[in-house]
This record gives C-alpha cells, structure tokens and sequence, in this order.
C-alpha cells in the first residue's frame, strides 16, 4: 500500500455540505415505509380538499375536477378492494421481472463479466479510458456487475498501464453510474421508469402506452457524449491529481478470459447474430411477420411492443450460448437456477414496489395528482417559459433529489405523478419528460451519499488511499458530474430546440 495518500479527506466548504446531505439523506426512513406514508399522507389529504372544496378547471376541455375522498365509504371500499390489484397491476412490475430472468441467465453465466473483461484487456494503452468508460455504460444494462466487477478491474488494467488505479476506478464509476442513462442496448431500468410514466401519463389520457424504448435514441446518441466527456475530465482534471503509484496486491489481479470463456463468448456472438438475423427477417420486409398485420408499421407493432420480451430473449439466449460454450452451464437446472438467483434480489424491490403502487393509484383516485398539475401549470403560462428552461428546470430539480433519494424507480416513483401530466398539459409528451428526469437522476449519482454502491467505491479507493473518505471520493467525481450536467444538458436543448423524436415513435409533443 502506497505509505502516504495523495488526496486526504477536506474540509471544505464542500465537504460539509456532503456530510449535511448524507446526514440529510440517511435521515429519511427507507423508501418503502416513505412510500407507505405517503399513501396514508394522499389519503388524508384527500379528505382536507374535499372539506374545502379544491377543484381545478381543466385547461383542454373545460371540466371542473373535484377532488375525491378516500376516507369516504366508497373511497374506504375501492381501497379495500383495489390493495392487491394495485400491486399486480402496477405496470413496471411484471416489465421488470420478465427482463430480469433473462439477463439473469446472461450473468449467472459469467457472459456479462467475461465481456467486459474482454472488452478492457483488449483495449489498446491509449485507448484504455474510453474503453473502460464505455465499457462501463453498457454494464449498466445489467445489475451491479459494473459496480462489482468492472470498477475494481479499471483500477487493475490503470495499474498494470503504469498509472494510479484510483484513475481507473474513477472512470469507470463515471460510465457506470454517471452514465447510467445512457446505453446502445436496453435494459432492466427501460421498462421499469417507462411503466411509471406510463401509470402517471394515464392520469391524464386513460389509454396511453410509453414504450420500453421510449428513450432510446436519445440513450444511444448520449452514450459517445458520455464516453468523451468522461475521457477529457479523466485525462485533464482527475489524472494530474494523482502521480504516484501505489503497490497492489497481485492475489487481486483479475485475468482476461481463459480459452473456456473466450470459446463462451465466440458462442454467444452466434446465437446473438442469428436471433438478430431472424429479428431483422421479420421486420425488414414490408410484410414482415413482426410488423402491425394491419399497417405494416413497425413503430406500432409487435416487435416494438415486445420489446420488454426481446431483452428476455436475449439475455436467455446469449446467456446459454456462452455458457454452454464456456462450460458453466451443464443443464436447464443451471439455466433455471441463474433465473431464480436474479429473482432472489427482488425481494426489497417487491416490497418497495407494493407500497410505491397504492401510493400511485390512491394519487390519481383522489384526482389530486391532476388538480396539482393543473395548478402548476397555470403558474408556469403564467411565466412564460419555453421548452428548454422548462426542462432544464426538471433537469436540476431532479439533480438535487437525488442526492437525498439514491433509488431512481423511488424519485420516478414520487416525481413522475406530477411531472407527467403537468408538462402534458403543457404539451409535451410523458416520453421527453422521462428523458429529462434521467439526466438528472444519472449526473449527480456519482456524488450522492445515497446511492447505494457510494460506500463500496470509497472501500475500492481505499486499497490504494487508505486515507481516503466521503471527500475523497466526491472530489475526484465532482468534476465528472458538473461536466454531465453541462454537456448533457447541452444536448437535451438541441435535441428540443430540433425537434427530433426521443425513441421509436416517441415524439417530443403531446397534442393532447
């Protein structure tokens, strides 16, 4: 280990206000018990704006809406009735299961790890931090392999390159959680926010459908923006911080893939191609089996329908291929079992997710999610403001949240009711609203005491900075994060500004 640090922990200005933050944030109960108060607290308000008679004239048909009261007999049956429904109704329940048993078997596998692995050692020496950055937005179609296996193996790859590993780590945290909404695949968190958009756009339109992949173009084109900014921060500002090198410990090192796992990953690439090609057979001719028998349309048809279904096949298909090439599959048992195993860290998720869904229903019951936008919008015509400040302002509302609320289904959760029908009402569809709740819950991730992987990086720097701390590490990533906010920012304006849809068939207004 390297005898003296080259960063200590601050005391600055800085620091303390982390410290007031995670002493803040760690203050809040866990976010399902605040989901639970929070569906009593809708319950009993809308008992107080029945009493004093809240309405709101809705800005596009004219209708008086008046507030419901679930304290009421009625109010007290539907919930009685409506709990279990809720919960097996809430539209990113199922999206989320379903993709998870598939990229459960791609990770169970060894796949996803022994493809980032081969993706870093493969990197030539100057290109290693963009590799290693890239690497680290892809890993975030999956769970935490990025965090647990990528983060520490950068640090490896920078030391064996002749540079500070802290370097290393510090560029892949920024892909794997600062990029976190970028990526050129979707994954577990597509479907999952996309159906909270959904179940809060349905505040407004009953029947409308926010696809997986409603963001998807935006991710694609935010991913070499990510992977570019992460490499000048890293190259310019974090590596002349850190110059000397400490001594590693060589039963940390992390091999590249052995013939076993290079033969798994050769496999997974066929059968990856081959469920491409049959897609691709599908969907390019104008009769195509997978487009809209009607129309022929692809943006309306099964295949985009599907697609929560297509991350299953894939992860299923991928996964099996390599590990029967690799060996670590021997039979559907060991397929069956690296399903079950993804599905075994749901359990706090499924709690989370139970009271998260009647605080959603008990919001839109009451109508007080659709009185509240309906008042804010009329305080923001009043302002005048065009799209881009709008959205900018979601932007950085949603930047500073997530430094209290780590969880980005649990801020979408509390945000999206209002947000979705309030920039609806304004005519913008629920599609670029998401878009912009996921800039801001992805660049401050690397700074927020509350994302629940922070303490496991400060852990990984502190095998080579002893000394290093909650300063520490916000330090090295403070730069990373006002960089994101910036560039990304940058592009979502342009993006506004012109006019380009946000995903397949997700254009940026709502015509209402």
């Amino acid at each position: 280990m390297a005898t003296t640090p080259t960063l200590a922990p601050s005391r600055s200005l800085l620091d303390r206000f982390l410290r007031i933050v995670e002493t803040g944030g760690n203050a809040l109960p866990h976010p399902a018990t605040l989901f639970a108060l929070l569906a009593f607290g809708v319950v009993c308000a809308s008992w107080l704006a029945v009493r004093f008679d809240l309405t709101a004239v809705h800005p596009a048909t004219g209708e008086t809406i008046h507030a419901v009261n679930l304290l009421g007999r009625e109010g007290l049956h539907r919930m009685l009735t409506g709990l279990v429904t809720n919960f097996t109704g809430f539209a990113p329940l199922g999206a989320v299961l379903v993709s998870l048993v598939g990229i459960g078997v791609a990770e169970h596998s060894g796949l996803i790890g022994a493809a980032l692995r081969r993706l870093v050692f493969a990197a030539p020496m100057w290109a290693l931090t963009p590799v290693v950055v890239f690497a680290g937005v892809m890993s975030n179609m999956a769970s935490e392999i990025g965090y647990v296996l990528l983060i520490p193996l950068a640090g490896l790859m920078f030391q064996g390159a002749g540079r500070h590993p802290i370097v290393g780590m510090a560029a892949a945290f920024a892909g794997v959680s600062g990029g976190y909404s970028a990526n050129l695949l979707l994954g577990s968190i597509d479907p999952l926010l996309s159906g909270l958009s959904q179940e809060a756009a349905r505040l407004i339109q009953p029947a409308y459908t926010v696809s997986a992949a409603a963001n998807w173009y935006f991710m694609i084109a935010s991913t070499p923006l990510v992977v570019g900014l992460s490499t000048w921060v890293t190259e310019r500002i974090v590596a002349p911080r850190f110059t000397s090198l400490p001594d590693i410990n060589p039963s940390e090192a992390i091999a590249p893939p052995d013939a076993l796992e290079r033969r798994g990953l050769r496999w997974a690439l066929y059968a990856t191609l081959a469920l491409s090609a049959w897609l691709l057979w599908g969907l390019l001719p104008a009769d195509g089996f997978l487009r809209d028998a009607a129309t022929g349309s692809v943006l309306d048809s099964p295949f985009m329908k599907g697609i929560v279904v297509l991350i299953f096949l894939y992860g299923v298909v991928a996964g099996v291929a390599y590990g029967v090439g690799a060996r670590t599959i021997r039979n559907d048992a060991d397929v069956i079992r690296g399903m079950g195993q993804s599905l075994s860290t749901m359990g706090g998720y499924l709690v989370l997710v139970f009271f998260a869904a009647q605080f959603v229903a008990f919001f839109g019951w009451t109508q007080l999610g659709l009185i509240l936008a309906v008042k804010l919008v009329a305080v923001l015509q009043g302002l005048d403001l065009s799209a881009i400040p709008l959205f900018v302002g979601l932007v950085a509302i949603t930047a500073v949240a997530n430094l209290f609320i780590g969880s980005a289904s649990a801020k979408w959760a509390l945000m999206a009711p209002i947000f979705v029908p309030m920039f609806m009402l304004l005519g913008y569809s629920p599609e670029l609203t998401q878009a912009g709740y996921r800039i801001g819950d992805s660049v401050t991730n690397i700074i927020s005491p509350m994302m629940s992987y922070f303490a496991l990086i400060i852990a990984f720097f502190q095998r080579y900075e002893p000394k290093a701390g909650l300063g520490t590490l916000v330090s090295v990533m403070l730069p990373y994060s006002v960089v994101f906010s910036i560039g990304w920012t940058v592009l979502f304006a342009l993006w506004i500004a012109f006019g380009w849809p946000i995903g397949p068939g997700a254009p940026l207004v709502y015509p209402g």
